[in-house]
């Protein structure tokens, strides 16, 4: 049996056969510390040794007894994940999202003000999914959370508009250039150093508006957010040397591609004081880039057969090609996961989506690219 399926059986036990007491098998918690030391680089990733796996598997427990009962309807009602596929989940909440939300407000606690975090994916990544389930814990153990995304600072159709006339390169929303940056430097600080009791008007975009182009919705009003969770395609990346565009790899091919390339790298200058706001910043990143395109298509044809309308392949192609035109994954995301001055965490994404190796880009030995 493999240790997801081991983790699955024994905390379906921690279920089912927890005393009246509250106590619990002593062999079970004893397979749970082997269970939890069992990958190394991800026990390294959360600080858990030999010595501290008894206290972080008892603390663990706690947070799962609470999560538990909500989670599964939560998958199924919020995510739209069958029943089986959010019980198949249980070794995932036990062995990534748990750890991650203690690690958040260990870090909250520490500081004493309201944590940023940063989310670092591409497309199919899972950045979504995982704000949603690691706000779904931290309501549980009453932590607010505030989630905010890269595309909620989008500028509004209309500065669009003109931008486009400026620049008709920029014909889709989404590259570095396309956001109010300054709004969104706004909103982190205030988030940072907010009264609890005062209001923050949280930008929201509404990309169905103006047939898909998309427009400024009404905006969120929070109070009293304990940890923010900002996520996006590109947060936490930082200029590249320009002359890696003179080998860049494909679809970056012409020379227009490589200017193209190029004067995004420069815009991205632009996005550094937001990036400065990040408290934390982690990164999902796939064990192979171009597996986003295949995702996207996925995505597209389950939206198609609900009956909703869905881009063609040659649409999807270009989309993608364009954004890795843009800000090539190879170039900006994967340097990033060995920079441990501006990465506190990578978790790799494998073909199925499921998380995979874990690791903190401190920890890697030397030399290692």
């Amino acid at each position: 049996m493999d240790n997801s399926a081991t983790l699955i059986k024994l905390l379906t036990a921690l279920i089912t056969t927890q005393s009246q007491d509250g106590s619990l098998d002593g062999s079970i918690l004893q397979e749970l510390e082997q269970a939890t030391l069992a990958d190394q680089s991800r026990a390294e990733a959360f600080g858990i040794t030999r010595e501290t796996v008894g206290q972080v598997v008892r603390d663990r427990l706690q947070i799962f007894r609470a999560v538990y009962h909500p989670f599964i309807p939560f998958c199924q009602h919020r995510l739209g994940w069958p029943a089986h596929e959010s019980q198949a989940r249980l070794d995932t909440l036990w062995s990534l999202w748990l750890p991650l939300a203690m690690q958040l407000i260990a870090d909250r606690q520490t500081l004493g003000r309201p944590l940023v975090q940063g989310i670092l994916g591409g497309q199919g990544t899972g950045k979504t999914t995982l704000a949603a389930i690691l706000t779904l814990i931290l309501n549980q153990l009453g932590y607010r959370v505030c989630e905010l995304s890269i595309d909620d600072l989008y500028k509004t159709y209309a500065e669009r508009q003109v931008l486009q006339t400026q620049d008709a390169r920029l014909k889709w929303r989404g590259p570095p250039g396309t956001h109010d940056v300054e709004l969104g430097l706004s909103v982190l600080q205030q988030l940072r150093q907010a009264d609890p009791q005062t209001p923050i008007a949280i930008p929201r975009f509404d990309k169905s508006l103006h047939n898909g182009a998309g427009d400024r919705a009404e905006p969120m009003m929070i109070s009293g957010a304990d940890i923010v969770l900002f996520e996006g395609w590109f947060v936490g990346t930082r200029p590249v040397d320009p002359q890696v565009f003179d080998t860049a790899p494909e679809p970056i091919t012409t020379e227009s591609d490589r200017q193209f390339a190029r004067d995004i790298n420069q815009a991205l200058q632009a996005y550094l004081p937001l990036w400065e706001q990040l408290d934390r910043l982690m990164v999902l990143s796939p064990t192979d880039y171009r597996l986003s395109q295949q995702w996207r298509r996925d995505a597209e044809q389950r939206m198609k057969a609900s009956g909703r309308s869905g881009m063609s392949d040659a649409d999807i192609d270009a989309f993608v090609l364009y954004f890795w035109r843009s800000l090539h994954p190879e170039l900006f995301i994967t340097p990033m996961c060995h920079q441990c001055d501006y990465v506190d965490l990578v978790i790799e994404i494998q073909p199925d989506h499921a998380p995979g190796r874990v690791y903190c880009p401190q920890h890697l030995p030397s030399g290692v690219e």
